[in-house]
């Protein structure tokens, strides 16, 4: 029984993972096949992609749509760690069937857009890092936070990942998401690099967690806004 009540959730996580690799590696895609005026608008892309899916199922599984956040709320104390295989693999499965999807399409004639280093491995595990740091710390404010931006958190983390892109895209093809990195490997079968486009995020969004809840467990009170702190 309980896990029919969680299937929507589980599904939610699924389709919104789904999109993001599917809209996402899909213009990657076509960038590669001749449409290269696309990679400018790849980043765009990606972090609309993630504000529209936080805004349509973000009510029902919290949009996650990444192991990496998923984990970071885990360890933060605010998700339930019994969730945490269905979403996990509803996201990897969600990423793996968007692959699919792009090899019915476009055949094997490209890369599926999967991730690769451009940069010595030494920087692109800092550059992962960083930006899976810089990601979990804008959702777990925005979307945990009611002092944050509230129903403007689709739009910032849509905006933290576009920026993501824009800079670590040309570095190491900014995965900030093992799912989106596991999906295409699997179904390319290419996996270089791989332990660090797991790692890294794993890393980094769990450390952008609890720095930001350190902070504001630490802050100096201000009137009466640090009520309900941790």
């Amino acid at each position: 029984m309980k896990f029919k009540n969680e299937l929507p959730q589980y599904i939610a996580e699924f389709i919104g993972t789904f999109f993001l690799v599917f809209f996402g590696c899909g213009a990657i895609i076509l960038a590669e096949l001749g449409n290269s005026h696309l990679n400018a608008f790849i980043p765009i892309i990606f972090g609309g992609t993630v504000t529209v899916m936080i805004y349509t199922v973000g009510h029902i599984s919290g949009a996650h749509f990444n192991p990496a956040v998923t984990l970071a709320f885990l360890g933060a104390g605010r998700f339930p760690a019994y969730k945490v295989p269905g979403y996990i693999f509803a996201q990897v499965l969600g990423a793996m069937i968007a692959s699919l999807a792009h090899s019915f399409i476009w055949g094997s004639q490209h890369s599926f857009g999967v991730t690769t280093l451009h940069i010595s491995l030494g920087a692109g595990f800092f550059v992962e890092t960083l930006l899976s740091f810089a990601l979990m710390f804008v959702i777990i404010s925005v979307a945990t936070d009611s002092r944050a931006v509230g129903e403007l958190a689709g739009v910032a983390i849509g905006l933290i990942v576009t920026l993501c892109a824009f800079v670590g895209g040309p570095l190491t093809s900014a995965s900030i998401n093992p799912a989106r990195t596991l999906g295409p490997a699997f179904i390319s079968q290419n996996f270089s690099s791989l332990w660090l486009y797991i790692l890294a995020p794993l890393i980094g969004a769990y450390s952008g967690a609890k720095v930001y809840e350190w902070i504001q467990c630490n802050k100096i009170p201000h009137d009466d806004q640090a009520s309900g702190c941790c």
